[in-house]
């Protein structure tokens, strides 16, 4: 039996208080011990400003999978400890490596062996893609070897994609909620119809992760007051991780709403996620052109650029949420409806969202600034600095 509404809400709203109790504890610790990141080229912000949000992040999970684990609802999830034990592991895990990051500083190798281990422990625990649907072709049945090793890649993917995003106040927290909640309705649908085991934890991986990151965001939006870190941003990637591959790498069943996904729910996530993927893969496009390391820190990523375009903070953040929430309904419309009539009407939605964005009267200046400076590529590393909350 699948769990009800009422206990999907209960794991909400005790993941979402425990968030918003711990991270005042947290960011008073990071004063304490001297866990501030100062205004420098690479960041916006300009004042100093405490980081180790992620600790809040991870207690407000780990409250409500605590909290699923009393709720009759959950029996089927918790039924078999090694998915949830193997969850929690792997997100304490990978918030002490991030932890760690943003305390002393650890070379990109070694951080990429503690998402590696993180991934490990996932994939050992019995989370992971175990199918895979190859569209138009057939269904694969990944080996162990192969479930791992895509297990591990798929962490590798949403954890960096995550800790790239997060640079502007409540980007990333606001990016993850919106995607997050998106794919918990996406797999609550499959599972109501039928789709999806029972114990399956998707969903519930999905809604604490929202919960969590509600519980944060108050503190995250701008002018912050606390940041999440590495640590913040590498959990949240890797619950994302683990929800997607939850639901998308173990059904072989076929459903009437992903006719528009090629009856691959693995690519769903493609879609909800796609502003941090985008910049991303964007991103290493960019520095690979340029010779550079794909470790160095730029500016030139999507939340830079429109920063670049005069469009402050708040502006660029909502207008990149609203990109999520509109590839989420794209997602979720045909998959809740089985129709695709009206997904025209959220491809105009995103036409309208470009031209505001484009033809904004702060851009229009700023493009007439540039110009006049004899700088029309509007991508001055600092041009951000001198109008970001215009």
């Amino acid at each position: 039996m699948n769990p009800g509404w009422g206990a999907y809400a209960i794991v909400f709203v005790v993941s979402a208080t425990v968030s918003a109790t711990v991270v005042p504890l947290v960011r008073k610790l990071a004063w304490n011990i001297g866990a501030v990141v100062k205004p420098d080229v690479r960041h916006v912000h300009e004042a100093p400003t405490p980081t180790l949000g992620g600790a809040g992040l991870l207690a407000g999970f780990a409250a409500g999978m605590g909290v699923a684990a009393l709720l009759g609802g959950f029996d089927d999830v918790f039924e078999t400890a090694s998915e949830p034990l193997g969850i929690l592991v792997a997100a304490s895990l990978i918030w002490a490596v991030g932890f760690y990051d943003d305390v002393r500083d650890i070379s990109a190798p070694a951080k990429i062996a503690g998402i590696v281990l993180a991934g490990s422990v996932l994939s050992f625990a019995g989370v992971g893609l175990f199918i895979l649907r190859i569209p138009w072709l057939d269904v694969l049945v990944l080996s162990s070897d192969w479930s791992a090793l895509l297990t591990v890649v798929w962490v590798l993917v949403l954890t960096n994609a995550i800790n790239l995003i997060d640079g502007l106040d409540g980007l990333a927290g606001g990016i993850v909620a919106i995607g997050s909640f998106a794919f918990f309705l996406y797999s609550v649908e499959l599972a109501d119809a039928g789709v999806l085991a029972a114990g399956n934890p998707g969903a519930l991986i999905a809604i604490a992760t929202v919960g969590a990151c509600v519980g944060f965001l108050p503190y995250n939006m701008h002018p912050a007051s606390i940041f999440m870190g590495d640590g913040g941003a590498l959990l949240l990637g890797l619950l994302l991780a683990a929800s997607t591959m939850s639901v998308g790498g173990r059904s072989t069943q076929e459903f009437t709403g992903q006719t528009y996904f090629f009856f691959a729910p693995v690519f769903i996530p493609l879609f909800i996620l796609a502003v941090p993927l985008f910049d991303t893969v964007f991103a290493i496009i960019r520095r690979s052109t340029s010779k550079a390391s794909l470790t160095t820190a730029d500016k030139g990523h999507l939340h830079h650029r429109l920063m670049n375009m005069g469009l402050g903070q708040r502006r660029s953040v909502a207008i990149l949420w609203l990109w999520t929430a509109l590839m989420s309904a794209f997602v979720l419309y045909p998959t809740y409806t089985g129709e695709g009539q009206l997904l025209a009407l959220i491809a105009i939605a995103g036409l309208v969202l470009l031209l505001y964005t484009m033809f904004h009267p702060v851009a229009r200046r700023m493009r007439s600034r540039l110009h006049q400076q004899g700088h029309p590529e509007l991508l001055l590393p600092d041009a951000a600095d001198e109008v970001a909350d215009t």
